[in-house]
C-alpha cells in the first residue's frame, strides 16, 4: 500500500500549502485522534474525477494568451504529473451566460434542422479542447448543457429571461441534441453525456429556460430520451435537473419515479448556489440507488478573488460534502477568466435575476 501524502493549510502565515513528509500505513496499537478506521467491505460510489467548463467565453480568454501562457493553463489544469490531472469537462449547447453573445446553430424558424452547423465552436471552443486532450493523453468526459432554446422555439420569444420551449417544438428540440452531439463527435470530440436543461427553475436576464419537474419529465420520456435512442445515441448519458441542491429531492423523484422516463436517465446533475444540504443527495441516492449523481456547476459569485482563503474553503467543504454524499465527480465552471474585464458596467450586464431564492452573481468572462 503506497504512503499517505499529507499536506497542511494555514489561513495565517506565509506557507498556506506545506507538503509534509509522508506517512507509512501501519497496523494501530493505540486507539487515538490520528488514527484511520478502514471498512473495505463496505463500498462506495466510484469516481468519475475532476473537471471545468470549456465556454465560449473561457476559450476566448486562452485565445488570447501567449503560447507560453496557453501552454501553462492548459498543464496546470490537464497534466497528471505536474497539474491538476482534469478529466471532465462542460459544454454549452450553443451560447450560455459565458459566450460572447447569443447563438445558435440553425437559422430562425428552420424545424428541420437542415441548416444546423457549430462553425462557430471551430474558432475558439473546439481548439480549447483539443489542447486539453492533448495534455490529459485521453479523451475528456465531457457534459454537454443547453441554456436555452432558439428564441423561435419559447413563449417569450427570445433566449434570455426565462420562457418555456413551444410545445409544438418539443421535437425538433430533441433532434437539436442529437445534431450537436453527432456534430461534435465529427470533429473529433466525443460528447459522454447531456442535461435536459441549465439551471431549470431560474429565470435570468443571460440565455434560460424554465420547465417545472413534470415538463423535465416528459421532454426525457416523450423526445429526448427516445430520439437519442433512435439516432444511435442511446448510449449517451442524460442528466436531470443540473441546479441547486435545495429542492434536488423532489424534482429528481419527479423524474425517476416514472419508470419510462427514468430508463432514460443516468442520474441528477447539481450546482452549489444558494444551498449547502449535502444530505439531500444521500436522500436521491437513497430513493434511486441505481442512478447517479454528479457536480455540474459552481463559482464564486461577484467575480474572480485571486488568494481569497474562503474560495478554497468554499471548494473544500462541497467537495468534501458532496463526496460523503455520494457524489461521483465535480465539474468547476469557467476554467480562464479576464478579471481585468470586471468593471462596473459588466456587473450591471449581469446583474442577476430578482428571484432572490435563484439568485447568483458571476464575474464577466
Amino acid at each position: 500500500m503506497k504512503n499517505i501524502s499529507v499536506i497542511q493549510t494555514r489561513k495565517d502565515g506565509d506557507r498556506p500549502w506545506n507538503e509534509v513528509s509522508e506517512v507509512a500505513w501501519k497496523q494501530n496499537v493505540d486507539n487515538n485522534d490520528s488514527s484511520v478506521e478502514l471498512f473495505p467491505e463496505k463500498q462506495h460510489q466510484e469516481w468519475l474525477g475532476f473537471g471545468g467548463a470549456f465556454t465560449e467565453a473561457a476559450a476566448y480568454n486562452w485565445s488570447q494568451l501567449s503560447e507560453a501562457n496557453k501552454d501553462a493553463i492548459i498543464n496546470a489544469y490537464f497534466n497528471k504529473e505536474t497539474g491538476l490531472g482534469y478529466n471532465l469537462g462542460r459544454t454549452a449547447i450553443h451560447s450560455s451566460d459565458f459566450a460572447l453573445g447569443n447563438y445558435t446553430y440553425v437559422e430562425d424558424g428552420d424545424v428541420t434542422l437542415e441548416s444546423f452547423n457549430i462553425e462557430r465552436e471551430q474558432k475558439y471552443v473546439l481548439p480549447f479542447i483539443k489542447a486539453a486532450e492533448s495534455e490529459a493523453k485521453e479523451t475528456i468526459t465531457i457534459l454537454a448543457s443547453p441554456w436555452s432554446p432558439p428564441a423561435w422555439m419559447k413563449t417569450n420569444g427570445e433566449m434570455n429571461n426565462g420562457g418555456k420551449l413551444l410545445d409544438d417544438y418539443r421535437e425538433a428540440w430533441a433532434n437539436y441534441y442529437v445534431k450537436y452531439v453527432k456534430a461534435m463527435e465529427a470533429e473529433g470530440v466525443p460528447i459522454w453525456g447531456i442535461s435536459v436543461q441549465n439551471e431549470p427553475e431560474a429565470t435570468q436576464v443571460w440565455d434560460s429556460c424554465i420547465y417545472t419537474a413534470e415538463e423535465e419529465r416528459d421532454f426525457v420520456k416523450n423526445f429526448l430520451g427516445p430520439i437519442m435512442e433512435k439516432n444511435g445515441l442511446g448510449g449517451k448519458e442524460i442528466i436531470i435537473w443540473d441546479h441547486n441542491r435545495d429542492v434536488i429531492v423532489e424534482r429528481a423523484k419527479t423524474v425517476l419515479s416514472d419508470p419510462e422516463a427514468a430508463k432514460y436517465v443516468w442520474g441528477t446533475g447539481n450546482h452549489w448556489y444558494v444551498s449547502e444540504e449535502f444530505e439531500n443527495l444521500s436522500k436521491v441516492h437513497e430513493a434511486f440507488p441505481d442512478k447517479h449523481l454528479l457536480f455540474t456547476e459552481g463559482c464564486i459569485e461577484g467575480g474572480v478573488k485571486l488568494g481569497a482563503w474562503h474560495t478554497g474553503e468554499r471548494y473544500a467543504r462541497n467537495i468534501i460534502g458532496d463526496m460523503n454524499n455520494w457524489l461521483e465527480g465535480f465539474i468547476d465552471w469557467n476554467l480562464v477568466l479576464d478579471t481585468s474585464r470586471w468593471t462596473e458596467p459588466c456587473r450591471k450586464l449581469l446583474r442577476c435575476s430578482d428571484n432572490s431564492r435563484y439568485r447568483k452573481r458571476r464575474g464577466p468572462f
